[in-house]
């Protein structure tokens, strides 16, 4: 495993990019490690509905950014307290939805300075049962990066402000607030660390080493730059990417599974779906436009449903979610 250096940048732009460079282009066989902290900024899982997901006053009072990532999974707020580490690796086919695999190291670390961490639920890390790290995943043609916060000393009154929670999600979780459920890591530490301080003693556990110097390390080119500058601005400055169009749907079918939240828009006229859409914050790797696709243009009638789906493996678009599951949501 290298460590990757991205030279201080706190432009989520940029670091998102960094991530999806390194993943496409560097080698199959290979593992790196990437540490990246983002200026206030809101994250979007890659299927979510941006707008139904933030504040929107509040965000642009707040000249927070919001960009959506390639990985599913839900929204999160990022700061200068938090940082954010990313291994990107082989996909060996028993590591995509392990996040145990890649937070374990995490939590050993975070135990080592006595906080409490573990994992919990499906890719959360918790301290005394409230969150302090959110961790999502993301593979192709067999790569993948495990990506996931830790929020070091974060400002969770932006957190709160900044997003908007699904009522499904606070009915299955049976909570009445954000502030109760997340912390900050610094709450569970005898003495106060900094930032940089922080990292070095994550670097040195997870590399196994008492000096810095001996942290096996990648140094970007300037080529690498060149191409990581161009993915930025071709995908994460991109309008259409983070936000994308949000028409109106005149049939809503929301449920909390426990691989994830699924939320189903559908427009249907004289029995026949014209249009649709999935959201949510599962955890799939195939691109959900296969299975809108497939919906539209049949009867909004159970069988039909049954029969358009029938050849399409569900769970490889929407993680651990059936077919039967899926069908018994939309109608």
């Amino acid at each position: 495993m290298k460590f990757i250096d991205n030279e201080g940048i706190t432009d989520p732009y940029i670091n998102l990019a960094i991530e999806e460079y390194v993943l496409n282009h560097f080698g199959e066989e290979d593992t790196y490690l990437l540490f990246y902290v983002n200026r206030p900024s809101i994250i979007i899982g890659r299927n979510q509905n941006t707008i139904e997901e933030i504040n929107t006053k509040y965000v642009d009072e707040q000249h927070i950014k919001v960009v959506r990532r390639l990985s599913g999974g839900g929204a999160v707020y990022h700061d200068e307290g938090n940082l954010n580490f990313s291994f990107i690796t082989k996909d060996d086919g028993n590591s995509f939805h392990n996040f145990a695999k890649f937070t374990d190291p995490v939590v050993h670390a975070l135990n080592t300075l006595g906080v409490p961490a573990e994992l919990s639920g499906r890719n959360d890390l918790v301290a005394e049962g409230r969150k302090i790290s959110g961790n999502a995943q993301f593979t192709k043609r067999g790569r993948m990066f495990s990506h996931g916060t830790l929020m070091l000393d974060s400002e969770i009154e932006h957190v709160v402000e900044a997003l908007n929670v699904n009522s499904e999600k606070i009915k299955s979780k049976g909570i009445k607030s954000i502030r109760s459920r997340v912390a900050n890591i610094t709450e569970f530490l005898d003495q106060p660390i900094t930032m940089e301080q922080f990292k070095v003693h994550l670097l040195k556990h997870l590399f196994n080493v008492d000096n810095l110097a001996n942290v096996p390390r990648y140094q970007l080119t300037e080529e690498d730059w060149d191409n990581i500058h161009q993915i930025s601005k071709d995908r994460y400055q991109n309008w259409e990417w983070n936000f994308g169009k949000s028409p109106t749907f005149d049939i809503q079918k929301t449920h909390k599974f426990p691989a994830g939240l699924v939320d189903v828009r559908m427009d249907v006229s004289k029995g026949l779906i014209k249009n649709c859409k999935i959201y949510g914050d599962f955890f799939g790797v195939g691109d959900i436009s296969v299975i809108e696709d497939k919906l539209i243009g049949i009867r909004y009638q159970k069988q039909a449903l049954t029969d358009a789906l029938s050849e399409i493996d569900v769970p490889h678009y929407l993680g651990k979610i059936t077919q039967q599951e899926l069908i018994d949501l939309i109608y």
